[in-house]
């Protein structure tokens, strides 16, 4: 691909979210931040961090807020947004909403009136640590190109129980796929690293993937994208400024992990590049499955994410003081049929009020190349991951 053509492509990604259709910016209609506001709402909720949600990608259109009981809540919660400059939104910003009954809607439009894009706004129970992640549960969603064209990608959710009965989606898994999706146009969920597949150890599981992230990925030093998979979110408009902080580990939690087990597949790739795409031959791939523990306020009382750039070194992870517990599966050697995985959790203890209250949060990730956040690995590298198990402190 010409140079000049790479460039121009990068320069659109540069200025452009997935609600844009060409550099004017008041074609955006996305909503960034979205807050509720006023001391008299705090006992709601079990952190006051969790009254905001900043960030919010310009691919994501749910937005969930936890709180301590929804029979409890009131039926009159004023949702404040920062919407993209010159947009409006409908019901009104700032307007009192009755979130027991369910779902509202929010209907951003462009300042121009072209473009609409819908929010779902769900305020949940905050739901009991997950013992077990089977990954059946998935969906399809169609998310626009800077090309004017679709993708269709994969998103994993977990079925939690709350007040409303079983059978309510909690999307606390991402993927780095809105990130590969830069590139791509037209493509299906197994054209991305990280889908679901029917071949699980039981029922369906994960497959990753390390790919090529195509000539325009090699342009900018950033030469593959290795499968991953993991408890947070990932914030796509990071990708070409910041991709470390585009990942975002972690969900609350309320209990204190001590083991993780799971089953794995695994195949490395044949060529180990760097991001330079210089080849390395005695270098073999490696998968990675580690888990973090940790604090998710800081001492003055500001919410804190793991990102990938604290999570570079795994080894100097417990030197971070919000951090408590690490786990690691120290080696994934290569195999073609299902292989059980454990890891235990090592560090210092946590105060039980304060995991009670969800002050920690879990982080639990799968990457198929375990250096892939550094651009390092090898196309084709390939980890299946299944029936996973947590086993908490009693």
């Amino acid at each position: 691909m010409n140079k000049y053509i790479i460039l121009l492509i990068v320069l659109c990604c540069c200025c452009m979210t997935s609600c844009i259709k060409d550099e004017a910016l008041n074609k955006e209609c996305d909503i960034e931040s979205a807050w509720v506001e006023g001391a008299e709402y705090e006992q709601y909720f079990y952190q006051t961090t969790e009254m905001r949600k900043e960030n919010i990608s310009s691919a994501e259109t749910n937005i969930v807020f936890f709180v301590r009981s929804i029979i409890s809540l009131s039926k009159q919660i004023p949702l404040n947004f920062k919407i993209t400059d010159g947009a409006t939104i409908e019901p009104a910003n700032g307007s009192m909403q009755d979130f027991t009954k369910g779902t509202v809607a929010y209907t951003v439009t462009s300042e121009d009136g072209e473009w609409k894009r819908t929010y779902n706004v769900t305020f949940k129970e905050a739901p009991l640590p997950a013992e077990k992640f089977s990954f059946e549960h998935v969906e399809t969603r169609t998310e626009r190109t800077m090309l004017g064209g679709t993708n269709e990608l994969h998103v994993f959710y977990e079925l939690v129980s709350d007040s409303e009965g079983p059978g309510v989606a909690n999307y606390c898994w991402a993927t780095g796929n809105s990130g590969s999706a830069l590139t791509k146009n037209g493509a299906k969920p197994e054209s991305f690293p990280t889908y679901s597949t029917p071949d699980g150890k039981e029922g369906r599981g994960v497959c990753l993937t390390t790919q090529s992230a195509g000539a325009m990925g090699e342009w900018m030093h950033k030469p593959i994208a290795a499968g991953s998979l993991f408890l947070g979110k990932f914030l796509v408009d990071f990708v070409l400024s910041d991709a470390l902080k585009a990942t975002q580990f972690g969900v609350p939690n309320s209990k204190e992990p001590v083991r993780i087990t799971g089953w794995y597949k695994y195949k490395p790739g044949e060529k180990f590049t760097d991001m330079d795409m210089k080849e390395y031959p005695d270098r073999k791939d490696e998968a990675s499955i580690y888990a973090v523990f940790y604090r998710n306020t800081d001492n003055e009382g500001n919410s804190y994410t793991l990102d990938g750039h604290d999570v570079e070194d795994l080894d100097k992870l417990l030197d971070n003081p919000q951090v408590y517990k690490v786990a690691r599966v120290a080696s994934l050697p290569a195999t073609d049929t299902w292989t059980q995985w454990e890891m235990f959790f090592e560090g210092k203890d946590a105060p039980d009020d304060i995991i009670a209250a969800q002050g920690f949060n879990l982080a639990l990730v799968f990457s198929s190349s375990r250096r892939g956040a550094q651009f390092e690995g090898a196309v084709g590298s390939t980890l299946y991951v299944d029936e996973v198990e947590v086993l908490y402190e009693k």
